[in-house]
């Protein structure tokens, strides 16, 4: 018996159910698909926290107020010995001789106020007051306009560089450099449009207003206000550590700080930050994929017991092929081909699934798919119904003529 006669009967076979074919093969596409999403869910979730990241800078350090870790007033930062950042202190930072491995230094004062132009209001995300350094360590380019200068931040000018989602809701596709934007009641002239970072998760990165620290202080927050926080960019990603010990060094002398355990201050390296980030994302990935391969593994499962059944109604046609000549490994490789059918069409169909699912944003994540997730899915389709199939393939070969034949 040749192989192509071998897979007509196969096919044969597999047509005889039709619904039972359909459901066996959708319960391998659901696996496959499955995997396939579960994955991207993943990868596209570590990807978002890398976005945000860069955006923060992988070489930046954030020195905030109040100790780090614990409970209790200390570990918020409220406690009645806390010392507020100034800017003091970040100028302190910018000791070159007590602090070679720091690059640049932003101190950051964050406000809430709701933008308008005439009847179209927004309200930014981010509002931050800082100094033209701001834009480097945060990786901030312009897509169009200036961004504002030392000398704006000295005379306190009321000036700022918004985003692009900031700059279509206050004045819709018209070019926004050189227009007054009023943000809580107060003008402030727009010099530059920042360039597109896109959303990451449920932030969007181009809801942005960032102006002078002295304009910011003096109008929204108050002169006397203490700073939101100090980040600082080391000089390369390889010394940020040496960075992040001369910021200590510098700010126990500033707090007057004696003893580690009494800082009044913390420090969040987006280095650290970024490696174990992606180590916990890289274990996230793999428990979703091991949860989809579960269902991958139940699709199997039904394979087996789709065949098994297949091959008991079908006993008195096994015994008859056997009777007249049949042999043993033609009936083996035909209950294999169809297994093994079952599991290529349904690990197809999952494949163009998870293609078109991972087109939909899936709880606030974009999904990217990994293509060897697909290779893995398919190739892991593939060996279930050859290794779910074998058993009721060799069930089958193994039947004797006669006792076949007498099956009722």
């Amino acid at each position: 018996m040749s192989l192509f006669e071998i897979i007509k009967f196969a096919l044969r076979g597999l047509t005889i159910n039709r619904l039972r074919t359909f459901l066996t093969t959708l319960g391998i596409m659901i696996g496959v698909m499955s995997v396939i999403v579960l994955i991207a869910v993943g990868n596209g979730s570590a990807k978002s926290v890398q976005a945000s990241l860069d955006r923060l800078g992988t070489n930046s350090i954030t020195v905030r107020s109040g100790a780090s870790g614990g409970f209790g007033p200390r570990s918020r930062g409220v406690a009645s010995n806390t010392k507020p950042l100034t800017v003091a202190n970040a100028y302190a930072l910018m000791n070159t001789r007590l602090a070679p491995d720091i690059k640049q230094v932003a101190p950051i004062q964050n406000a809430n106020a709701t933008c308008a132009v005439g009847a179209n209001t927004t309200t930014p995300g981010t509002f931050v007051g800082s100094w033209p350094s701001y834009f480097e360590i945060s990786n901030t380019p312009l897509q169009k306009g200036n961004f504002f200068s030392v000398d704006d931040v000295t005379q306190g000018r009321r000036v700022a560089d918004i985003g692009q989602t900031t700059a279509t809701a206050l004045f819709g596709t018209d070019n926004p450099i050189g227009k007054v934007m009023k943000c809580g009641g107060i003008p402030f002239t727009i010099v530059g449009l920042t360039a597109v970072k896109g959303s990451s998760g449920f932030q969007d990165g181009d809801s942005l207003v960032i102006a002078p620290l002295t304009a910011v202080q003096n109008t929204l927050t108050g002169a006397t206000s203490s700073l939101s926080n100090i980040t600082v960019e080391a000089k390369s990603s390889t010394a940020t550590t040496a960075a992040q010990n001369e910021i200590y060094a510098i700010m126990d002398q500033q707090h007057q700080i004696h003893s580690v355990s009494k800082r009044d201050y913390s420090t969040f390296n987006a280095a650290q930050l970024l490696a174990t980030s992606s180590s916990s994302s890289a274990t996230f990935t793999v428990l979703l994929g091991a949860v989809a391969g579960i269902s991958l593994l139940v699709g199997g499962i039904g394979i087996t017991n789709i065949m098994l059944v297949t091959v008991i109604e079908r006993t008195r046609e096994i015994g008859i092929r056997k009777a007249i000549g049949a042999p043993k490994s033609a009936i083996l490789t035909q209950f294999l081909i169809e297994a093994t059918i079952l599991s290529v069409v349904g690990g197809l169909l999952g494949v163009i699934g998870g293609y078109i699912g991972s087109n939909f944003t899936i709880a606030g994540t974009k999904p990217v798919i990994e293509p060897l997730s697909v290779i893995l899915a398919f190739g892991v389709s593939i060996l279930i119904g050859i290794f779910f199939g074998g058993y009721p393939a060799s069930r089958a070969a193994s039947l004797r003529p006669i006792e076949a034949l007498r099956y009722e």
